[in-house]
């Protein structure tokens, strides 16, 4: 007999949804709120951006410790937690006398953010059926994509009208929301085992595992050493004006959606492939990314195929890890993801730099297509043999 969803499996995966738009949107927030920031505590916008570039080296650094230190305890019981961390440490931003209290708040959300990342997928696909695992994590990562679209403008919104620390307030209301939405509706949900850290390196040794981990980090830093520089790219090399750059960026993480839904088709026919597919096609979009910025139509075509892509590429990595990791380490291979997915993205935003500083913004696609075509080959013929073998 077919399986379905029930308004129950629906309930729940909303519930997900719903939670990763919100860590998403903490994350990206304050991109739009340096300049009210840095006037509150009298400072530069370069001095308070250390909000941002110190919650990625915490979420990088954190990641795999924690959900080490955490994995004995159930799905649900860390999920809740995520949320009251998450939530007491927005309202601790809202209400921070200094910068310093708010560099910490900021340390509290990282620290909540690194295990809800790493719980989230495993959390995912245990709520509904095998057949639906690939919908479940589509929808994940479509909150993702929501975020990019919506939740940045509407954190900048709010703090425009209110001020920036209504934002935040904003956030931890909605997490507490979510709390009890989670306590009453989501079922027991069991974790994995407990893993210490004298059998990570077992772990560690699986190939598959082995070689998704180096190919995530190839592939983020080549995809961020564009994407980090690519409101100036499109400025001085696109010639495009605020608005167009605006309804670029919208557009790239609108599409994102659609990039999870092909992944919710596809991948588990074409599981051997797929992610090669993904990688394959962000190289091209990277090396064609100056050829065709002189015409803006072209441009925008790119910008929809790339938010497609970068989402089916970091949807299918995240099902990969999951299908590749020993029966209850989910969650702990998933923590080694986020922290590499967050190196890749401070390396490829360093790359971006040295890039546009010592040779030009335009070469930014070619020097990044040319690392994800070594991506790419290094999965075809590291990871496409495993996972054949594996079939």
């Amino acid at each position: 007999m077919e399986k379905i969803l029930t308004l129950k499996h629906w309930i729940t995966l909303v519930g997900m949804t719903i939670s990763a738009f919100i860590f998403n949107t903490s994350e990206f927030m304050p991109i739009g709120l340096l300049i009210d920031i840095s006037k509150d505590f009298n400072m530069t916008e370069a001095q308070a951006g250390m909000i941002i570039t110190i919650y990625a080296l915490v979420v990088m650094l954190l990641s795999l410790p924690l959900m080490m230190l955490v994995s004995k305890f159930s799905y649900k019981k860390l999920l809740l937690s995520c949320m009251v961390f998450f939530g007491i440490a927005h309202i601790l931003s809202a209400i921070s006398p200094t910068f310093i209290i708010l560099l910490l708040s900021r340390i509290g959300v990282a620290c909540a953010h690194s295990v809800f990342w790493s719980i989230a997928t495993p959390i995912a696909v245990k709520l509904v059926p095998d057949e639906f695992r690939s919908l479940a994590m589509s929808m994940v990562v479509a909150g993702t994509s929501i975020a990019m679209v919506a939740g940045l403008p509407l954190g900048r919104i709010i703090g425009l009208h209110f001020g920036w620390r209504m934002t935040f307030l904003s956030l931890a209301i909605i997490s507490f929301i979510l709390f009890f939405y989670i306590l009453f509706y989501f079922p027991k949900i069991s974790g994995g085992r407990k893993l210490s850290f004298h059998r990570l390196p077992l772990l560690l040794k699986k190939p598959l595992l082995q070689g998704l981990y180096i190919v995530t980090l190839v592939v983020v830093t080549a995809y961020y050493s564009s994407y980090s520089y690519i409101e100036p790219f499109l400025f001085q090399i696109a010639k495009f004006n605020e608005n167009m750059i605006t309804i670029a960026l919208i557009i790239f993480g609108a599409s994102g959606i659609f990039g999870s839904i092909i992944f919710s088709l596809f991948y588990n026919k074409y599981e051997k492939y797929f992610f090669l597919t993904t990688i394959c096609s962000i190289a091209i979009i990277l090396f064609l990314l100056t050829p065709v910025s002189s015409q803006w139509i072209l441009m925008i075509l790119i910008f929809a195929l790339w938010g497609i892509v970068v989402t089916a590429y970091n949807v299918s990595g995240q099902a990969s890890i999951i299908n590749a990791a020993p029966a209850g380490t989910a969650a702990v291979a998933m923590s080694i993801y986020s922290g590499l997915y967050n190196l890749g993205i401070g390396t490829g935003s360093w790359l971006g730099g040295l890039i546009t500083t010592h040779l030009s913004i335009s070469y930014l696609g070619y020097i990044g297509g040319v690392i994800a075509l070594a991506g790419s080959l290094y999965c075809l013929y590291k990871i496409v043999p495993i996972l054949a073998k594996n079939k």
